[in-house]
């Protein structure tokens, strides 16, 4: 029987959840083999993946016929529907939650985008959600937006799971860190346990690959003249994503390992004895777009400890039979640790005159986009249920 290497990378200390939900793969019982049996041990959603979900599909249409019946507005109908979805997952999904002791069996759903730079309307809809939806093992997903941070602080001192997504910049995952920490400190001063909360930092790769790649096809296709200068500009090609997570990696250690001399993460420490669960990266955005890159470039590099890897179910199939577990571990680093100063210079070398290109802009374009793409998927999916509705209502 071949081997399944999604299952190898457990060994790791790396999770591997799946960015997909329909209610297709809950009742067919694809899920939960997926769950039992291929070792996924989580699930992510977004508005995106529900409009593919929902639209469309007459799997929904007795639920929706019942939101007209009872009189519900499109956005309450909508809510009936994925809150179902997302209940049903977190059943299945449970027996990881509890034997993993709590780290793993989320499944997350996003607060609606269109409030992403509101910090009080977020508040209010993850506690809503999270008390609704009634799971323990469910994750709010927060952009981490300026006005998420707050949120998700105080989201964490409430006792919610919290995934903060749209994280590109490495500076931007380290300000997400330190939100967590101050929620787990709040909660800790006010006397409540900390051991039973989670937290992911989603950081995005392949839409920071494509936006670069895009600059450098355009530098390449106005004609270089310097061979050397044209092989500089294809030397960072399809490598800044990687990279870009290395160093987020290494913050990650440094925000958790121990300080003799009493730093900043003496305040992990602390919490830590007291209970408190590592926020763990979880690598978002890894199917490859550019098919002259490996399909599974994503997941490859960067396997390694305390780290989750959501992948879209193209890739989980590419992952089970073609990925590289074992790659760069003849030192007995994991792949996440290797090539770490080459990393380093590879983000620095972006500066260079000849390259040009200012990552902080890069960064700042993508969380907008990364916005924008939530929230059109969004409306297309209540444009497209208020159609259904009309055809489904009464005479």
């Amino acid at each position: 029987m071949a081997t399944n290497h999604l299952l190898e990378i457990k060994q790791y200390g790396q999770s591997i959840w799946m960015d997909n939900l329909s209610r297709d793969i809950i009742q067919s019982g694809e899920l939960r083999d997926l769950v039992e049996n291929q070792g996924i041990a989580g699930i992510t959603s977004n508005p995106a993946i529900f409009e593919k979900a929902i639209a469309g599909n007459v799997i929904y249409d007795a639920d929706i016929e019942a939101g007209v019946r009872a009189g519900l507005p499109t956005y309450k109908i909508y809510e009936s529907l994925i809150f179902a979805d997302i209940r049903s997952a977190c059943d299945i999904l449970r027996p990881v939650y509890e034997s993993s002791n709590y780290l793993d069996g989320y499944v997350s759903i996003e607060v609606p985008p269109t409030i992403a730079h509101d910090t009080q309307a977020t508040i209010a809809e993850a506690r809503r959600y999270f008390q609704e939806i009634g799971r323990e093992n469910l994750m709010i997903k927060i952009p981490g937006t300026e006005a998420g941070l707050p949120a998700v602080e105080q989201a964490i001192s409430e006792g919610i799971n919290v995934n903060i997504t749209l994280l590109f910049s490495v500076e931007s995952y380290v300000n997400t860190a330190w939100a967590y920490i101050r929620g787990l400190e709040k909660r800790l001063q006010e006397g409540k346990d900390i051991s039973k909360i989670a937290s992911v930092a989603s950081f995005f790769l392949s839409r920071i690959d494509n936006n670069i790649d895009a600059k450098i096809d355009a530098k390449l296709k106005k004609g270089v003249d310097d061979i050397n200068l044209e092989a500089k500009l294809r030397a960072v090609q399809g490598k800044v994503a990687i990279a870009n997570a290395k160093i987020a990696y290494q913050e990650y250690k440094k925000i958790i390992e121990s300080d003799a001399s009493g730093g900043q993460s003496q305040r992990w420490q602390a919490l830590a004895a007291k209970g408190a669960k590592v926020q763990r990266l979880l690598w978002a955005s890894t199917s490859t777009k550019n098919p002259n890159y490996s399909d599974v470039m994503y997941v490859d590099e960067l396997i390694g400890k305390d780290t989750v890897n959501t992948l879209p179910p193209t890739t989980i199939k590419a992952c089970a039979d073609h990925c590289n577990v074992g790659v760069g571990e003849a030192d007995g680093r994991h792949p996440i640790e290797t090539d770490v100063d080459e990393a380093y210079k590879l983000i620095e070398n972006l500066k260079d005159p000849d390259i040009n290109i200012n990552l902080d802009t890069v960064m700042d374009e993508l969380l907008a986009e990364g916005i924008d793409k939530f929230i059109q998927p969004f409306q297309s999916l209540m444009n497209s249920l208020e159609e259904k509705i009309k055809v489904l209502s009464p005479v």
